[in-house]
């Protein structure tokens, strides 16, 4: 048990360098307020966010290890722990001091995401999806976040930053469900690795990868941050859910108890948002209030 919890906290911290190295040049990459998707063989180019990515692949391969070896109540509390390494990282690679707002908030992200997560019950039988609802989840997803990537130029940086991050966490999101599926299913059939739900997975990263840089993009590293940690488990569990039979809360106490962690988790996030620590490199400048701009950035 011990042994897993150190797991947890050394992925929970690797995932945040990680994501905390890419935004370094996400920032400073060429290109529009909204990057193209040659913005992504940019960043392929850099070694720092190589390095950045391998560091939160790896995280995130930890974050599994731990969830093999200690129940899910566990691990997934010390896995959000990372949004706070993250506020600190951040701060630090951008010479910035941490306010005590920010650490709140990033708590009550925490707590919120965690309350929403126990809430909701884990199954554990096989799961299955069809190709075409698999299709349909994908598409519906692919069109809610091309619709994001499409406006977002014209939000003001730090509603630019949310929405983007809460497109791109939804396709990684769905990208983990197809992901249960697939490896669920292989351990009893490796050929089922090869089809078309890996495909489909795979591209449904790649477009999350893409919103997700952008959104890091806006110099706004912890309120992006804190939403992917949102949107990605919920989504996830969403698919669980409502796809793959694995129920929601059954009373009414657990059902309100879960909307009040959501809304938790959505003031911490927001509250991320309207700080006034951003990276200083990203166009724009330092100050915005979310919803109201009151002059264009460049």
């Amino acid at each position: 048990m011990l042994l897993s919890v150190f797991i947890a906290v050394a992925g929970a911290f690797t995932l945040a360098l990680g994501s905390a190295l890419q935004e370094r040049d996400a920032v400073r990459a060429p290109g529009r307020q909204v990057a193209r998707a040659g913005f992504l063989l940019h960043l392929l180019r850099q070694p720092r966010w190589l390095i950045g990515s391998g560091a939160a692949v790896l995280g995130a391969c930890l974050h599994l290890i731990a969830l093999s070896g200690a129940p899910l109540t566990i691990i997934q509390p010390i896995g959000v722990t990372g949004l706070l390494f993250a506020i600190v990282l951040s701060a630090a690679f951008n010479r910035q001091r941490v306010r005590v707002s920010q650490i709140l908030a990033g708590i009550a992200v925490m707590v919120g995401l965690v309350g929403v997560l126990v809430a909701f019950p884990h199954g554990t039988d096989l799961p299955v999806l069809s190709t075409g609802t698999a299709l349909w989840l994908a598409g519906g997803v692919a069109a809610a976040g091309l619709a994001v990537y499409l406006t977002a130029h014209w939000m003001p940086s730090g509603m630019r930053a949310l929405m983007l991050a809460a497109a791109g966490g939804a396709a990684l999101g769905t990208t983990s469900g197809l992901a249960r599926v697939i490896t669920a299913n292989a351990v009893q059939d490796p050929l089922h690795i090869f089809s078309w739900l890996t495909l489909l997975a795979g591209v449904t990263a790649v477009f999350g990868a893409l919103l997700l840089q952008n959104a890091y993009r806006t110099g706004h590293f912890a309120a992006a941050y804190a939403t992917l940690l949102i949107a990605d488990p919920v989504v996830g569990v969403g698919i669980g859910a409502l796809l793959l039979g694995e129920g929601v809360p059954d009373t009414p106490v657990e059902q309100v108890g879960a909307a009040l962690f959501a809304l938790l988790a959505f003031a911490g996030t927001v509250a991320l948002a309207r700080s006034r620590h951003r990276n200083p490199e990203a166009d724009g400048g330092p100050a915005f209030t979310v919803g109201v701009s009151t002059s264009r950035t460049r």
